[in-house]
This record gives C-alpha cells, sequence and structure tokens, in this order.
C-alpha cells in the first residue's frame, strides 16, 4: 500500500488563491540555483532568537534590533546609527549592517567588528572593547567566564584576553603537529578542537600528529607556475593520525595531557565534555575499528584516568555522536544519548556511571536536544516519533516523564525555547506551507503568528509533487520517496525519468518541508518535461541503526537493491517511459550513480555522477572503515563495491563531474574510473572544474547544473 501527500496546482490555488492562468512562468538556471536561497526563500525573520532570560524575542529588521513579547507587538530597540555612534566613541571600526550578536544579558550583546569582540549596553550607549584578535585567526572560542578568546594560528594554539597578550599554548615548529583544530576529518561528532572548562580556568584542546599520514599532491593552477598543495590525507587500511587531549591550565601555564590507555594509538576521542565543576574531563573512547567505545573519565589537574563509566560494542559499527550535558542543579548528572535501543534516545546517568533512568524509548529517535526550562525540571527535545519526514518538538518532566508534544500542524518544525521555559518560536514548514513562525506556550498553544509566509512560486508553472513510500527490497521496510510530475503533466503521454539519488549514511533527502524538501533544480527539470525521483533507501539517515547498519562491508549493494525496488515503482506508473530512465547524484550520490548505470545498464540510459566515490580503499579511514572496515580485512567487500571492474559494463552515456582540487572524494578516483574506461574502449564523458574543492558553489554552480542539465537533454529526451 502506497501512501501519499499531495502538492500539485489546485492545491497552490487554493493556499494563494489566485488564478491558474498566472501560472506561466518558468524556471531559469539562475532561478534555480541562485533565486532557491535569494528570490524565492520563504519570508523569515532575519536572527530571530528569545532576548536573553527575557520572554521577549528579538529579531532584525531594515538595520535594527527590534524586540517583542509574545503578547506585544515588536517595537525598535537599536539602531545601526545609535550602534557606531557607540562604537566611533571608543575607536572601534563601524559596522554596514547589524552584525551576528549573542545575548549576554537582557541589556548587553556581544559581536565582532573586524577584528575586535565588543559588548554594548544598551540601556547606556555604551560600546567596550572586550578583545583584538590576530587577524589571521581561525577557529575561535571565546569564553564568557574569563573574557577570554582562544584560536589557532596555523597549526598551534594561542589564546587573548583584554589586556591584549597574546598566549601560546603550544609552539611545534613541525606542521605534523596540529593542535585547537578538529580532528578525525570532523566525524563521530566531532565540530572543534577547543574546550574551555566551565569556570574559564582551564583550557583542553586536541592535538594530531600526522607524521605518519600519506599526503596527497592538489595542484593549484592560480599561480605563475602550478604549485603543489600537498592535504593529509589518511586512507583506508593506512596509517593513520595519532590524537591526544592537552589540558592547560591558565594560573601556572602548564600542560598536562590525559592518560588515555584504552586500546591502540589510532583510537579516536570523541565529544569531549567538560564536567559542571571543571573538575573532570569526560572522553568518549573508540578503537579504529569502530565497534568497541568506553566513555572516561579523566582528572582534569593531573590527566589521570579515573573510570569507565560505560561501553558499548557492536560488530558492525559504534557511532557516537553527542557530548554529555550535565544538570546544573545536579552536577552529577548528565544526559548520554546513544542508538543502543536500536534509535537515538536520552538516558539519565551519573557521574560515576550509574543508569538513573531511560528518558525516552520507542521505535523513532531523537534528533536534537534543545535544554531544559531555568528550574531543570522539563527538558526539551526534537524527534521523528510522528513521521521519519517530521520532527515535532516535545516537553518531557524529568520527573514523572510525562511528554508533551508542542508542535501541533504537520510538518518539520525548527524550534527556540525560552531560558524560563514558558515559550517556544517554531519555525516550521511542510510539502505546501512556505512557512509558518509561531510563538506557542509551554503547552504548545498558539500565542501569536510572528510570520505566515506567501508562496513566491505562485506564478510559476511547477510539476506536482507526490510524498509517499514504498517497500524497500526486503519488502518489510517502508522507504519514503518524493516525486515531481513534469509541469503541465499530461496522463497520457511518457516522460522520461531522472533518478536523484544521494543513498548514504547522515543524510535524508525527502522530507515533510516546503516542496518536499527538493531543491529548484528538480522543479527546473520537471518544466522541461522530466519526472524527477528521489528515494530514501536503507542505509541512509534518520531512520535507526539497523535501517542504516545494513550497508556494513557492503556500501552500495543493499542500496542499489532499494533504488531498483524505486524503479519498479515508476515503471508501473503509465506515464513513465521504462526506455528513458537516468540517474544523478553527487559525492556517496556519485557511487551511486556510477554504481546503477554500471550494475543494470539495460535499465539506465543516461547517468551523471559528481564528485564519484569509486573505490573505497581511497576513502578516508574515519568515514570509509566505519562501513567497510579495512581493505585487508574485508577483501571481497572493497572487490564487490569498487566501480573499477565495473567500466567495462557501462552501456549507457555516462557524464562525470569533479572538483579537481576535491580534499574529500580526490580525484584518483575518478580519473582512475576513467583510465579504466580507455583500457575498456568504452566511452564516457567527462568534465573538471579547476577551482572547485568537492561542492561547486557560487555562480559556477549555474554552470554545472546546466551542464548536468543540458546533458540529460541530449540523451534522455
Amino acid at each position: 500500500m502506497k501512501k501519499r501527500i499531495i502538492l500539485g496546482a489546485i492545491c497552490l490555488l487554493a493556499l494563494c488563491d489566485i488564478s491558474v492562468y498566472a501560472q506561466d512562468k518558468v524556471l531559469s538556471m539562475k532561478d534555480a540555483i541562485i533565486g532557491q536561497w535569494r528570490d524565492f526563500y520563504p519570508e523569515n525573520m532575519n536572527k530571530l532568537n528569545w532576548r536573553a532570560d527575557k520572554n521577549e524575542y528579538s529579531f532584525v529588521e531594515k538595520n535594527a534590533i527590534m524586540v517583542g513579547n509574545p503578547k506585544l507587538e515588536a517595537k525598535k530597540l537599536l539602531g545601526l546609527d545609535d550602534l557606531n555612534t557607540a562604537l566611533s566613541v571608543e575607536s572601534i571600526l563601524k559596522l554596514n549592517r547589524i552584525p551576528d550578536f549573542t545575548w549576554i544579558d537582557a541589556n548587553t550583546i556581544r559581536f565582532w567588528t573586524g577584528p575586535s569582540l565588543v559588548y554594548y549596553k544598551i540601556n547606556e550607549k555604551k560600546a567596550s572593547l572586550i578583545l583584538t584578535a590576530d587577524r589571521s585567526a581561525e577557529n575561535k572560542v571565546f569564553c564568557d567566564s574569563n573574557n577570554k578568546l582562544a584560536y589557532t594560528l596555523e597549526n598551534n594554539l594561542y589564546f587573548v584576553g583584554k589586556e591584549g597578550v597574546e598566549v601560546a599554548v603550544t609552539t611545534d615548529k613541525d606542521k605534523n603537529f596540529v593542535s585547537g583544530q578538529a580532528v578525525s576529518r570532523n566525524e563521530y561528532g566531532i565540530d572543534g578542537g577547543i574546550f574551555w572548562s566551565p569556570n574559564g580556568e582551564v583550557l583542553a584542546f586536541y592535538r594530531k600528529d600526522e607524521s605518519k599520514v600519506t599526503s596527497y599532491p592538489l595542484v593549484d593552477i592560480n599561480t605563475r607556475v602550478g604549485t603543489l598543495r600537498e592535504e593529509k590525507y589518511p586512507m583506508a587500511g593506512m596509517k593513520s593520525e595519532k590524537v591526544s587531549v592537552g589540558v592547560f591550565n591558565l594560573k601556572d601555564a602548564k600542560t598536562v595531557w590525559l592518560k588515555v590507555t584504552d586500546f591502540d594509538n589510532d583510537r579516536y576521542l570523541t565529544n569531549v565534555s567538560w564536567g559542571a565543576k571543571s573538575q573532570f574531563i569526560y572522553i568518549q573512547v573508540l578503537n579504529r575499528a569502530s565497534n568497541h567505545m568506553k566513555l572516561n573519565k579523566y582528572d582534569a589537574v593531573t590527566g589521570e584516568f579515573v573510570k569507565t563509566l560505560l561501553e558499548e560494542k557492536d560488530n558492525r559499527w559504534v557511532e557516537p555522536q553527542h557530548k554529555l550535558i550535565f544538570l546544573k542543579n545536579q552536577p552529577n548528572q548528565f544526559i548520554y544519548q546513544s542508538n543502543t535501543a536500536g534509535y537515538n534516545h536520552m538516558f539519565l546517568y551519573s557521574t560515576e556511571g550509574e543508569l538513573i533512568k531511560k528518558l525516552t524509548l520507542g521505535d523513532w529517535m531523537v534528533t536534537k536536544v534543545l535544554g531544559f526550562d531555568k528550574t531543570e525540571k522539563n527538558l526539551f527535545y526534537e524527534s521523528t516519533e510522528v513521521s521519519p519526514i517530521d520532527r515535532h518538538v516535545y516537553k518531557l518532566n524529568m520527573k514523572s516523564g510525562k511528554r508533551v508534544r508542542l508542535t501541533k500542524d504537520a510538518g518539520y518544525h525548527d524550534v527556540k525555547v525560552s531560558k524560563s521555559g514558558s515559550y517556544i518560536i517554531d519555525n516550521y514548514s511542510s510539502l505546501n506551507v512556505p512557512r509558518v513562525i509561531n510563538i506557542s506556550d509551554s503547552k504548545g498553544k498558539l500565542v501569536k503568528n510572528l510570520v505566515t509566509a506567501e508562496n513566491k512560486l505562485i506564478d510559476y508553472n511547477l510539476g506536482e509533487i507526490l510524498l509517499g513510500t514504498i517497500k524497500s527490497a526486503d519488502d518489510k521496510t517502508d522507504l519514503h520517496y518524493r516525486l515531481i510530475k513534469p509541469a503541465d503533466f499530461d496522463p497520457a503521454k511518457k516522460y522520461p525519468v531522472v533518478i536523484y539519488v544521494y543513498g548514504g549514511p547522515h543524510a535524508q533527502m525527502v522530507t515533510n518541508k516546503w516542496l518536499g524538501g527538493a531543491r529548484l533544480w528538480e522543479q527546473y527539470m520537471a518544466q522541461r518535461g522530466y519526472v524527477v525521483f528521489t528515494l530514501d533507501n536503507r542505509g541512509s539517515g534518520n531512520r535507526g541503526k539497523e535501517f542504516e547498519a545494513i550497508i556494513h562491508r557492503q556500501c552500495g549493494q543493499p542500496e542499489m537493491a532499494d533504488q531498483m525496488k524505486g524503479v519498479d515503482f515508476l515503471k508501473s506508473q503509465t506515464y513513465v517511459d521504462a526506455d528513458r530512465i537516468g540517474v544523478h547524484g553527487w559525492s556517496y550520490g556519485g557511487f551511486m550513480t556510477i554504481s546503477l548505470i554500471t550494475n543494470y545498464p539495460d535499465v539506465f540510459k543516461v547517468g551523471v555522477a559528481g564528485g564519484p566515490v569509486i573505490d573505497w580503499k581511497w576513502y578516508e579511514i574515519m568515514y570509509g572503515e566505519r562501513y567497510m572496515d579495512t581493505p585487508q580485512e574485508n577483501p571481497e567487500g572493497y572487490a564487490k563495491t569498487s566501480l573499477l571492474s565495473k567500466a567495462k559494463d557501462l552501456k549507457g552515456k555516462l557524464l562525470i563531474c569533479q572538483g579537481a582540487i576535491d580534499k574529500t572524494v580526490l580525484w584518483q578516483h575518478s580519473l582512475s574510473f576513467v583510465r579504466e574506461c580507455v583500457k575498456n574502449n568504452v566511452q564516457v564523458d567527462y568534465f573538471p572544474y579547476p577551482r572547485a574543492e568537492h561542492n561547486v558553489r557560487g555562480m559556477d554552480r549555474i554552470h554545472l547544473k546546466q551542464k548536468v542539465s543540458n546533458y540529460f537533454d541530449d540523451y534522455l529526451k
């Protein structure tokens, strides 16, 4: 049984009350790529947030900070001219617009202007310079407890305070030693390398030793003679970086190193978390095989190991993704997130490793923890409980376990909770709703509507969008799809199909957002007479552990089986031309594109693959080994999933696009596939983007998507 949600011309007319005859405009490629985020982006509120601990919201409008509350209309609080006047008095660089800012308290904002970090007191109309950083500083992390800024310059870590004295935490001349930056290529929940203690007295940081990691050559063609750039790239089965955690005490200017002894030196140190009292550091230590994790507690003063609080093991992989969340009122307790129950859920633990209670449980996953109310009586979180393609927010009573759903309307909700927990700002969209922003109370009752966005595409002749489900290749699991029919659809005609695919871990393409989560390029193709189809196969994100782990040691295999069920579904539609099916994807989607067109050469007539993984032995350790194990451990799996041996099976038309300085999927992948095509006298088309990394961005993306579209027009229509 297939379930569908339908958005068509009739729905759009009913929504916006406009004549069908006005829907005759077509998208240009610039509209589809740049206009997606500029001209057609649904109305929003700039920098919308809660005003510190007050039940007031703030946003920026016409270069002014506006403030309102749930019962009164917003009024101007601070204008750009007033802000610049105060900056001039202190000889601080002026602003051209209201900057990104943080509420320190209800009277104070903090922001950057050039290299200067500034506080502005609203009541006093006074600006004060907090500090000035080196203009070359990167990875900046400010500490509210001590008004100091930590940052990196090249491979070393520094900090500076209001006195302007720059202090070097590390002084490594060997560029193989890198401190203060993210490690493990940002996998396993790692998103930075600097960790201030809550009291601001100590600075923890990552340090990685890349001396054994191979360097990969990239050529910069911008210089008169091409310049060689080397990228440290740890390939599957080869030498990896060695990671350690240092703890620098600001009082004695000494660093101790956490004494991590578990596993070998190739281990991962993930989700570094400070205890509430700044005495202990908690780290999830994961072996290189990614199948055994220990949550360890370390003494921040001595670096000594204190205790293993819990362990996780899995014969496929363990995937820690979240830092610990400590309770302020009960600092000996923390929230731990794990998918050991099959889906990501929250558990309350003591700092001695005792499980106090399971906070959530069910065949759905917690996707975001939003925080507590002021008393820590209630916890707010986002989940997939209603549907895998929706996001809804709940309030959980920590004592009773009672849950209240705060977001009522179907769709994908993005919520900000006030510090008191009394109100939420609910920003959401759904298939046929461009955007709604509401303020609701702590029971989810609507208090005020701030925005109900109009459909800026109402005058455009768009294709009807269908959201639905089909069964996976195991005939048990529901897979969600998005299907866009051609504009001016005629059920008596036969149309070509472009399958837009990603299919890899931690990605979800089909959601109950505006336009079903589709990009306008898909509508551009629909206007040109294509059916555009996307299916989230098993292995993709936000559906639970078993759904994703099916790919272990065989990336691409179950995904292809599911995509072929999607093809069967398409062929069952009377308007689909089964002889004109194409496929397009980027990165993992590029891997899937070439996998499909070479494994099913009689099904797919045309393919366009961008930045494709060709052989997992050339991909990074942290991602590739997690899902495939090492080439030494899984030679059969690597051989089966490699596309090099599939080049000879290519029958259809294939275009490969590649960023020439791609640091994620190295050029070696696609060039090696082209070489195999040449060796087997198989024709293939190829287009490099000389200055692009893994993705082609900005105005260059218009060229890319035109290239992709033209290829389908030339060979699939």
